[in-house]
């Protein structure tokens, strides 16, 4: 296995961040510091981080939760803020979020110790949609939901093709469900600002086949294994063992 997919898989960090660390000369393979996250291991290397021991995990966690607005969506924060790990509470896994919503934006949070998927599920390439219901001011009409759809120029570049309904209009204001397979930071809220229809409030209600189904804001329940296979499935990985 490839060293940075060994720190994800044992929940260090995500994939990319877990190469970041070893170009850093954080992390070492039977005592040598190793920078090079394609390196190859085997189940007897010992990895450390920081001097620190690292091994796999006998079980990954998967929890879908229904983030309220307030909570960062992030392991930490310095300046003290309250963080979703905070509504999961005691936990042996190393969890963290699978992609991030906005301080004040609520909905479906992935959270787990499986980099590889985490890794799979954020990057546009494997195309997971994630779905939204954005509140916004005004109400745009056919021709902008149309070119909304198409693509959007931002200041980082022109958006991917995204689904956007118009669900229902009220006067001076909207709602909008966008659908879309990227995860730029704050993209939905840019895209809206973009088009001249500001964002009043935000709630992610899908990602992938999940729902907030039986849930309620701030509660959280774990996979099932049929939806941990099926979203290995969605990505490109092979089952993992029951």
């Amino acid at each position: 296995m490839r060293l940075a997919k060994y720190l994800a898989a044992a929940g260090v960090a995500s994939r990319r961040k877990a190469e970041k660390i070893i170009a850093a000369g954080r992390v070492a393979v039977g005592g040598n510091t190793v920078t090079v996250p394609q390196y190859r291991i085997t189940e007897e290397d010992q990895v450390t981080v920081d001097g620190r021991a690292v091994r796999l995990p006998e079980k990954k966690e998967y929890l879908l939760l229904d983030k309220p607005a307030g909570y960062l969506s992030t392991v930490s924060d310095p300046h003290g803020r309250p963080t979703v790990l905070e509504l999961i509470g005691p936990s042996p896994a190393r969890l963290y979020p699978v992609g991030r919503l906005d301080l004040d934006t609520t909905g479906l949070l992935l959270l787990t110790d499986d980099g590889e998927l985490a890794f799979r599920l954020t990057h546009p390439r494997f195309g997971v949609e994630k779905k939204y219901r954005a509140w916004v001011k005004g109400v745009p009409p056919p021709a902008v939901l149309t070119r909304m759809g198409q693509g959007m120029l931002l200041e980082d570049g022109p958006t991917a093709p995204a689904t956007v309904r118009l669900l229902r209009r009220s006067r001076g204001s909207a709602v909008l469900e966008i659908s879309l397979c990227e995860g730029r930071k704050r993209q939905v809220k840019r895209m809206c600002a973009a088009a001249g229809y500001p964002v009043r409030r935000l709630r992610r209600t899908g990602f992938a086949f999940l729902t907030a189904a039986g849930l309620e804001s701030g509660t959280y329940r774990r996979l099932s294994e049929a939806e941990v296979r099926r979203l290995y499935r969605l990505v490109g990985l092979a089952a993992p063992m029951p």
